[in-house]
């Protein structure tokens, strides 16, 4: 037996699932060096697991793993969340204004609790139905339906008002 017959695949599989779980990280925290943590831990123990990881399966599995991750990390501060650095724009070739609309969407995000952004998250950026959102957070689809109104509510009324700045945020 091939000695690395347990990583077959998944080299391709991290590579392509990187960039996803690194932006679905950073939606989460709000802090680029944390979401690279996350994602690298998460892809760690994605191929801890990966014989038994179905391949049809794996980008789910690492994305609860990633969620999971965060919600530990969240648990292990008693609440508290850290609003981390003010992310820069980077050199890429996207116009100016899609890492305007991304920074604006992170500032947003930032105004949730943990538990409201991991739902809005979910939900909206992988696009999974409330009962999925709902298995991969170990709570009552009622609660998931709850708290994604909630959070739009409030990106709504953060959205029309403007969202604070790293400044304003830190100073609270």
């Amino acid at each position: 037996m091939n000695r690395n017959s347990g990583q077959d695949g998944f080299d391709e599989f991290a590579t392509a699932a990187w960039p996803r779980l690194l932006r679905s990280a950073y939606l989460l925290t709000g802090d680029h060096h944390l979401a690279e943590d996350l994602t690298q831990t998460a892809l760690v123990r994605t191929y801890a697991h990966w014989r038994r990881v179905r391949r049809a399966d794996a980008l789910a599995y690492s994305r609860r793993v990633l969620v999971n991750l965060n919600i530990d990390r969240i648990r292990r501060r008693h609440g508290t969340v850290e609003v981390g650095e003010q992310p820069l724009a980077t050199v890429s070739a996207r116009p100016d204004t899609r890492v305007d609309e991304r920074d604006e969407a992170v500032r947003l995000l930032r105004t949730l609790t943990a538990r409201e952004r991991q739902v809005v998250v979910l939900r909206h950026y992988f696009d999974l139905s409330e009962a999925e959102v709902a298995h991969e957070l170990g709570v009552a689809k009622g609660t998931v339906k709850s708290t994604l109104a909630r959070a739009l509510a409030k990106l709504r009324v953060t959205a029309e008002n403007g969202a604070p700045d790293y400044e304003e945020v830190v100073g609270q």
